[in-house]
């Protein structure tokens, strides 16, 4: 499939030939699950904790006699039934991360990419000069009308580029091995530069 190429000023940069293998794919709802969670289980800290009744700052004591109170037995006031007690089979640090296949994964990539362009939301850019000014940058960005979109360039992003970009609400700047299924369906366009999408195809042939 081809598709125009335009530059930062919108103008027309000629055209190229995309791989049907990569951006000519149907989407799958099932796929693309999969991978975002195993991204979002993979990232998440894993740090939450609570304190058992062998932790809690309280007495050992025990807090009554064993027979003649008329209550039930107690030993101390740890016991998870008190209030400051500990927490009975709460949560403790721990891994939410899970397996998934290689394969699976390059197919979700392709599959967001061609989601992407499926519905017209791919563009092509010829390359990511600029003068290294967030000011300008953020015109060029409002005059192409991109309210939300992430930009994936090749191997390396330029510094300059990268450095006018931070700033600018909404706009995400990846280098070709960045490049993930959660980033491309969250943004509601996706840019690639030509050396982009030459690594892409390099990365994921």
């Amino acid at each position: 499939m081809k598709l125009d190429v335009i530059n930062f000023d919108g103008a027309s940069a000629g055209e190229v030939e995309l791989d049907e293998a990569l951006f000519g794919l149907e989407p799958r709802a099932d796929i693309l699950h999969r991978v975002v969670r195993w991204q979002r289980n993979k990232a998440q800290a894993g740090t939450h904790k609570v304190k058992t009744r062998s932790e809690v700052s309280y007495s050992k004591k025990k807090i009554y006699r064993q027979k003649g109170t008329g209550g039930a037995r107690h030993g101390s006031r740890n016991a998870p039934i008190f209030r400051k007690g500990g927490i009975y089979k709460g949560p403790t640090p721990r891994s939410h991360g899970h397996d998934l296949p290689k394969k699976v994964r390059a197919l979700g990539l392709k599959m967001a990419l061609s989601a992407k362009a499926a519905t017209g939301s791919l563009v092509v850019i010829d390359g990511l000069a600029t003068d290294g000014k967030t000011k300008t940058l953020a015109g060029q960005v409002k005059a192409l009308g991109w309210k939300r979109a992430l930009i994936i360039d090749g191997a390396e992003v330029d510094a300059g580029f990268a450095s006018a970009a931070r700033n600018i609400e909404g706009l995400d700047v990846l280098p070709t091995m960045g490049a993930n299924v959660y980033d491309i369906l969250k943004r509601d366009t996706l840019v690639i530069t030509k050396a982009g999408v030459e690594a892409l195809e390099a990365r994921l042939k």
